[in-house]
């Protein structure tokens, strides 16, 4: 029951009856519609200057042919004013036409199968081993466990990929401060921490003594020979790492389908090598092996270095190779930030050149930056701000809230839980993902405006109005009370949620869906102030007016889902 897509058929029909050989469709139409800014306009317009060309008419002309053929249920009149055609729905045929298919599709309000037989590959989060989960990967982390949820909600198979940054020279040092400082008894204590203590403390050991180095480097070597020990005390180390992280996926509801990183791919870089090199686009440029990429405007890209040592590249290259051979993917996303947009490109290219026709449907998923209460994060200066510390902070400080304003509510533990949490999410996807984002504490715990807790409060409002109407179940409602400009932006908003999910999904673009779930939250509150929900007098209205609720509660609970949100019951 998407409004937009009904009008623009409607519209279409009466185009094909007024006009000879007039190729135009249902998409066409749907694609030039515009929502007037002012509802006297109407509550669709078609401005008709772009068919002026093909049909060889004045736009007005064209209108006023529209205008005298457009007969249906769903329209109520229209104008011409101009070249534009001014819809006005029937408000009462429209409200029972939206609820009643909301309410025909509890949980699936926006789903389809479009992607059904199709398979997306996501790439995202991708935490390094024996480093702590920082705010810097909130944005990669929520937006790829959002788009998973998108995907799947239209059809697809998803693959969620962590691909953990766990290769690297750094490794061989980590291994030699554990052998000099360490114990197994205080890291699996310390977790995470302990690994970055004994890491610094060689980094400062080797300023004084620059054998170290050359241990550390010896003890990597190891781990790319296989060594037992070094593989047993490497393979340890992860194991510590995605025990840490996993109490950050836990709090924020995430998971994965492979940890599949770096080091996977360290055998089968040498098929890809061999590859380039035997397909010609590998040269050597100062004892290094690159592929040349000045024709598109690209520096060389880097595959080998001089000593022969492979790139974050080159096991890329191996990665989409083996992602296309086990995944057979129809999509694959890298979630990552701006910052690798050459990367990316050159990756992308590359994979072109070796005349695999599937790199096309490869893309990069940039995003900004996060900083904090206005300071950008530095590792080096010392400035990090944990994820799991910011959670449970968010939590602590929805409690405090909670404490103050609801402290008879049940539950109040796992209530703060999805309201913090939520917060931190619903402050992360608001915006466009490509804007930078300073997140502020006074901002994201707000209960008015456009937070995480003002929608999952308004959630919560159509839940306890639910509650209480139990007594218009089974009551025939009459949907003429819907009429009102209040009642018509909310189901606006319900009519053009389908849409919005597509789109949200067309542009990997989470920050759609949290913003209309907010405008539906906002039309709804308004609606609840401005009009009586149940009135003892009028038990068919009251019905519909509870119908209304119900469908608004059921599509926000949809919307925070899709971008990785919990809707409490009650707050």
């Amino acid at each position: 029951m998407d409004m937009k897509q009904i009008i623009a058929g409607r519209i279409a029909d009466a185009a094909q009856v007024c006009f000879e050989h007039c190729a135009l469709t249902a998409a066409d139409v749907a694609a030039m519609i515009e929502m007037p800014p002012d509802k006297k306009l109407g509550d669709y317009a078609l401005p008709c200057f772009r068919l002026s060309k093909t049909l060889r008419k004045a736009p007005p002309m064209i209108a006023a042919a529209l205008a005298e053929k457009i007969d249906a249920p769903e329209i109520d009149r229209v104008e011409v004013v101009g070249g534009y055609l001014n819809v006005f729905l029937s408000r009462s045929q429209m409200a029972r036409g939206i609820v009643e298919a909301v309410l025909a599709h509890p949980g699936r309000w926006g789903a389809s199968d479009v992607g059904a037989g199709k398979t997306v590959c996501l790439d995202y989060s991708s935490i390094n081993i024996a480093k702590r989960f920082h705010i810097g990967h909130l944005s990669t982390t929520m937006i790829g466990h959002s788009l998973k949820r998108i995907y799947a909600f239209n059809g697809y198979e998803t693959v969620g990929i962590n691909h953990l940054g766990d290769w690297g020279t750094q490794f061989g040092k980590m291994i030699c401060a554990y052998k000099k400082w360490g114990d197994r008894a205080q890291v699996e204590a310390g977790g995470v921490q302990a690994m970055v203590d004994l890491y610094v403390r060689f980094h400062e050991a080797s300023q004084s003594d620059p054998a170290l180095e050359d241990e550390g480097r010896a003890w990597f070597k190891k781990i790319e020979d296989g060594d037992p020990e070094a593989m047993e005390i490497f393979s340890w180390f992860k194991e510590v790492t995605l025990k840490d992280t996993q109490r950050v996926y836990d709090l924020l509801g995430v998971r994965f389908d492979s940890y599949n990183g770096e080091a996977f791919y360290n055998d089968k870089m040498e098929p890809v090598v061999c590859e380039l090199r035997e397909k010609g686009l590998l040269q050597e440029s100062q004892g290094a092996q690159v592929v040349k990429l000045d024709d598109y405007g690209m520096p060389p890209a880097l595959v080998l270095r001089s000593d022969g040592a492979s790139l974050y590249i080159t096991r890329d290259l191996a990665a989409a190779l083996y992602r296309q051979n086990t995944y057979h993917f129809d999509k694959c996303l890298y979630v990552v930030a701006y910052q690798q947009n050459l990367h990316f490109r050159q990756l992308f290219k590359i994979l072109e050149l070796m005349g695999y026709d599937w790199s096309k449907n490869m893309e990069h998923v940039a995003f900004g930056m996060v900083s904090y209460e206005g300071r950008a994060l530095s590792t080096r200066e010392g400035y990090v701000v944990y994820l799991e510390d910011l959670l449970n902070k968010a939590v602590e400080k929805a409690r405090e809230i909670i404490e103050e304003k609801s402290p008879n509510l049940p539950n109040k533990d796992e209530v703060a839980r999805q309201v913090g949490v939520g917060a931190v999410v619903y402050f992360d996807l608001h915006n466009e993902r490509i804007k930078d984002i300073d997140f502020r504490w006074e901002r994201a715990l707000s209960f008015e405006g456009e937070t995480g807790p003002y929608v999952q409060y308004t959630h919560a409002r159509c839940c306890s109005v639910l509650r209480k109407a139990q007594a218009y179940q089974g009551v025939q409602p009459e949907y003429g009370v819907l009429c009102d400009d209040e009642a018509m932006d909310a189901l606006m908003l319900l009519s053009r949620f389908p849409e919005t999910v597509r789109k949200a999904m067309d542009q990997n673009e989470p920050s759609l869906i949290t913003r209309h779930t907010t405008s539906l939250a906002q039309a709804y509150n308004k609606y609840y102030f401005e009009h009586r929900i149940m009135e003892e007098s009028d038990p068919a209205g009251s019905a519909a007016r509870v119908n209304l609720t119900a469908a608004v509660c059921d599509v926000i609970k949809t919307g925070l889902y899709l971008i990785g949100m919990e809707a409490p019951d009650r707050m």
